[in-house]
């Protein structure tokens, strides 16, 4: 699953709070060289590390389901 737009939103989010790498690392409980990685685009976090990271921000996470055709 590409979770690209979701670090996206959260590098945006914390930006635009002015809060520090090291800051949400603390806040969210998630490694500060992971944070890194990630915004960096070199990680690969798992679904209840982004969950971490958007509840510290005040973010909402919203998946979709799709329905592929079978053959």
């Amino acid at each position: 699953m590409d979770f690209a737009p979701i670090i996206e939103a959260i590098k945006a989010r914390r930006e635009s709070l002015k809060v520090t790498q090291k800051a949400l690392s603390d806040l969210s409980g998630v490694a500060l060289g992971a944070l890194k990685k990630f915004e960096s685009g070199k990680g690969n976090p798992t679904l209840s590390t982004l969950r971490k990271l958007c509840d510290a921000l005040g973010l909402e996470i919203a998946l979709s389901v799709k329905k592929t055709t079978n053959p």
